[in-house]
């Protein structure tokens, strides 16, 4: 889900990159420090405004969600039974509410407009650090997700194909050489455009 853009015209659509990124940052801190259900329970509150505002669909945003019920089926019941239930529902609150926000940002600012805000927030650190660099390496990093599961699900289905279903190497190894090759390639490319000082 990395990277999925919903195009629209709500306020949160229009809204800066740097500006959002700015609030996402703060909300989630303001978020991981808290310690109470009630202020937590607010919270909640505040963000349904703000999903309601961006007007995304809730179906985009529960398939985010999906991942972090395995993770916190597991956390959940052992803070409940080492800690109490206030922290095992303080912890659960704490990682939804940055899951949906960080899904709200996503969903409503292009990739483009993330890495141009980020060379702006590098900018000052030219002397330092390279900023175009840098948003090249995000670009690259954010395309290589999808195109990892895509490798993924091209081997599984192959795998199924030769009814290998059973062998964790079968897929292992053609995952592992396929984006070694795609790695390479990239490289390759970078080279021919001048980007391999």
């Amino acid at each position: 889900m990395i990277g999925v853009f919903y195009p629209g015209g709500s306020l949160v659509h229009r809204a800066p990159a740097l500006l959002k990124l700015g609030l996402l940052a703060a909300l989630v801190t303001a978020i991981a420090l808290q310690h109470s259900v009630l202020v937590l329970g607010g919270a909640c509150v505040l963000v349904a405004g703000i999903v309601a505002l961006a007007r995304v669909p809730l179906r985009l945003l529960w398939r985010q969600l999906v991942p972090l019920l395995w993770l916190l089926a597991i956390a959940v019941p052992v803070q409940l039974l080492l800690a109490g239930w206030e922290l095992a529902v303080t912890v659960a609150l704490r990682l939804l509410l940055a899951v949906v926000l960080a899904g709200v940002y996503s969903l409503t600012t292009p990739v483009t407009e993330t890495l141009d805000a980020a060379q702006t927030l590098l900018r000052p650190f030219r002397r330092w650090i390279d900023a175009d660099r840098v948003g090249l390496a995000l670009a690259l990093a954010i395309r290589a997700i999808p195109l990892l599961g895509e490798i993924v699900a091209e081997v599984l289905d192959a795998r199924r194909a030769r009814g290998a279903e059973g062998s964790i190497r079968a897929v292992a190894v053609p995952v592992i050489v396929r984006a070694l090759r795609t790695a390479d390639h990239l490289g390759e490319a970078l080279v021919a455009r001048g980007l391999d000082d």
